[in-house]
């Protein structure tokens, strides 16, 4: 995996469709400023969860076609592309096979048969469903209220439950959401293995794998994460993945004290660094850089592979930061953040069970652009890969218009605006967005930041200082974090 900048979007995030991106991306504004795409997954026929519920992994053509991944292939750009690992949409070829075959369907296991799973360790219900022992339930990770089943109405009139982790909903024999597969049925391989096979296909060089430590279930354990099941899967998707050129990136969100970054580095795959986005707003707003600078050194002593980022699509991670940041530092940059406009969406109403605070990046450091190019300037010096939001780049603001018009559970909608070709000619006229594509085209293409680059990280509590150097070449940020300004020099 290189580790030059990669722009992050959905296909219609930049003027309407990725053919109007790739237009952007050949402009005098955007050249030598990405080698990398991570190109969203309603790329995909998908009809829930904004491409996160995949009918299949055909081109949405409504979005994308071929001939716009073959330009960008030609641009020298590379793909990040998704693959969800465990579950489909309830709208796919093979769920919809079974709900019309029912027992005679051939995609009779490629989901979860709840009672097939759970026999010998629950009791059966009235309705229909097994109630899994209080000893397996006290032991589960849940993501909603209640078992997470939805009971399938074959066309004899008899209802199997099916796991479905995430979201469902039911309107006589018509199902939406997104139904967990199975990885016992040699059917979900095969299907893995010709789903890679596209993504290659399409131009990708890293894969995503989205929600997969959901995806090895054992009964009486947590079902998220489980141990060794989740490492063996990674290893048997790796496994398929190689062949093809793919680096494979797993997306999980655990706390710093688990580890899990290091499990994964340890192991040989990139991860997700999941602490820089608060890191850093944490430095900038406390005018401190002595957390940042722990975490930076630790990359580079331990050698960790990283995609880094400061917004996404999901939101600005903060419980990650658990063990890395003190409790109370940590809800104080989620209250700040909140101040400023900010959304938290708590896990089916557990509080302190959300991933994320939703809020674009640059209303959560105040809607300063000072703070934008110190923060983006820090990300570009920081060691790994760094991935930037197209609405950062734009110095976005919330959008709480979107959020209301998207109705319940539309939090997300705050940092997902669609950004017209008339206003992108506007934002590239705008200081902090020419900026930040100087620094982002530094990084791209000045000669310090090559491959096997000696990374080096200073500083005292204010201060930090990272240097990168290759080959008589180097390359310097200062940052005076008391005064929230920086500097860089460069040969």
């Amino acid at each position: 995996m290189n580790h030059k900048p990669m722009l992050n979007a959905y296909p219609d995030s930049l003027g309407g469709n990725l053919g109007d991106i790739v237009t952007l991306l050949k402009t005098e504004a955007m050249q030598d400023v990405f080698s990398s795409f991570y190109i969203l997954p309603s790329l995909y026929h998908s009809d829930l969860d904004r491409g996160f519920s995949v009918i299949d992994y055909d081109l949405n053509e409504q979005l994308a076609n071929r001939e716009d991944l073959d330009q960008l292939k030609n641009m020298g750009i590379d793909l990040k592309l998704d693959f969800i690992l465990n579950h489909a949409s309830a709208q796919s070829p093979q769920f919809q096979d079974l709900v019309e075959k029912g027992e005679a369907s051939a995609y009779r296991d490629f989901f979860i048969d709840w009672n097939r799973f759970w026999e010998g360790h629950g009791t059966m219900t009235e309705e229909g469903y097994i109630q899994p022992e209080e000893s397996c339930l006290k032991q589960m990770f849940f993501r909603k209220p209640g078992l997470p089943i939805l009971m399938v109405e074959f066309p004899d009139g008899k209802k199997v439950p099916y796991w479905n982790t995430f979201y469902q909903e039911v309107h006589g024999r018509h199902y939406l959401g997104q139904m967990d597969v199975n990885i016992q049925s040699p059917k979900v391989w095969e299907f893995y293995r010709e789903t890679l096979e596209k993504i290659a296909s399409y131009g990708a060089a890293i894969v995503r794998l989205d929600a997969f430590a959901y995806a090895p279930k054992t009964p009486g354990k947590k079902n998220f994460l489980n141990d060794p099941e989740t490492w063996e899967l990674l290893q048997k998707i790796h496994a398929l993945a190689e062949p093809l050129g793919l680096t494979l990136l797993p997306e999980i969100h655990a706390a710093y004290d688990e580890k899990i970054y290091q499990t994964l580095a340890e192991k040989g795959y990139a991860t997700y660094d999941f602490f820089l986005p608060g890191l850093v707003i944490d430095a900038i707003e406390n005018r401190r850089g002595t957390y940042l600078a722990a975490w930076a050194k630790e990359i580079v002593e331990k050698k960790i592979s990283t995609v880094n980022m400061l917004g996404c699509h999901d939101g600005i991670p903060l419980l990650d930061l658990k063990g890395l940041l003190p409790k109370e530092e940590i809800q104080s940059l989620i209250d700040r953040i909140v101040s400023r406009g900010g959304m938290v969406k708590n896990l089916h109403g557990q509080k302190n069970l959300y991933y994320q605070v939703n809020a674009t990046y640059y209303s959560a450091l105040g809607e300063s652009d000072e703070k934008m190019l110190l923060a983006r300037a820090i990300q570009m010096f920081m060691p790994g890969k760094p991935q930037i939001w197209y609405l950062d780049l734009f110095a976005g603001k919330n959008d709480h218009e979107a959020v209301q018009r998207a109705g319940e559970s539309g939090h997300k909608e705050i940092n997902r605006t669609n950004i017209s070709v008339d206003q992108i000619a506007e934002g590239l006229k705008k200081d902090v967005v020419q900026k930040q594509l100087a620094l982002i085209r530094m990084r791209n293409t000045h000669k310090a930041f090559s491959e096997g680059a000696e990374v080096t990280i200073s500083g005292e509590e204010s201060s930090l200082e990272i240097r990168w150097e290759y080959d008589g070449a180097y390359a310097e940020l200062h940052v005076n974090f008391e005064e929230g300004t920086y500097t860089i020099e460069s040969n």
